[in-house]
C-alpha cells in the first residue's frame, strides 16, 4: 500500500517492554530493535522497561501505560511462547477493550517464510485499550524485526492507506524520552 502524500506524519509516543528472565537492558537486542526502529521512523520513546516473566508485574506495567495520558503505543517483546513462565498474552488480553485479531494472524502468516510451521507456537497478539495500541511479539530479535518491518511501520504511520491505527489512538502531546 502507499502513503497518502497530503497527510502529515504524526510522531507517536511509544513505550517498549521486554519480558525476559535472562536478559538485561544491555543484552536486550529485541527491545533495542524496537527502540531503534521506532526512533528512526520519527516516533518518540516514551519509556523502556525490562521485566521478568511475571503475569502480575507485566499486567501492572501495561495497565500503567494504558492509563498514562502520554503513552499511545505499547510494544512488548517476549513471554508469548509456551514455556511454563510465558504469560504475556494472559497478562495483557484482559486489559484490552478490543482485540486486533488480524495482528497475530498476519504475524504468523509472514513468519512462515522464516520459521515454517513453528509459527503456530507464536501467541502474538494486539489490541486497543483506552486509546492505546498494545502489541505483543515473541522475544526473538528476528520476530521483532518482522513485526516492525512488515506490520507496525505502516500501521503506526498516519500516511498509510487505506487505514492505520493512528486515528484510533488517544491524542497526546510529544513526550520527552523517559527510556
Amino acid at each position: 500500500m502507499k502513503a497518502k502524500a497530503d497527510v502529515p506524519f504524526v510522531p507517536l509516543n511509544v513505550a517498549v517492554l521486554t519480558v525476559s528472565d535472562t536478559r538485561t537492558l544491555e543484552t536486550d537486542t529485541s527491545g533495542q530493535v524496537f527502540v531503534d526502529r521506532l526512533t528512526e521512523a520519527g516516533h518518540n520513546l516514551a519509556a523502556r522497561v525490562l521485566l521478568k516473566d511475571d503475569l502480575y508485574k507485566i499486567r501492572a506495567q501495561v495497565a500503567t501505560w494504558i492509563a498514562d495520558e502520554v503513552v499511545q503505543v505499547v510494544l512488548i517483546t517476549g513471554g508469548t511462547g509456551f514455556t511454563g513462565r510465558d504469560s504475556t498474552p494472559e497478562a495483557v488480553a484482559c486489559l484490552l477493550d478490543k482485540q486486533v485479531d488480524g495482528f497475530g494472524e498476519l504475524f504468523r502468516q509472514i513468519s512462515v517464510a522464516d520459521i515454517g510451521t513453528s509459527t503456530v507456537q507464536s501467541r502474538a497478539l494486539a489490541g486497543l485499550a483506552n486509546g492505546t495500541l498494545v502489541c505483543c511479539l515473541p522475544g526473538s530479535t528476528n520476530a521483532v524485526r518482522t513485526g516492525w518491518d512488515a506490520i507496525l511501520a505502516e500501521q503506526l504511520d498516519a500516511r498509510h492507506r487505506p487505514c492505520n491505527f493512528v486515528a484510533h489512538l488517544k491524542q497526546a502531546a510529544p513526550c520527552e524520552s523517559r527510556g
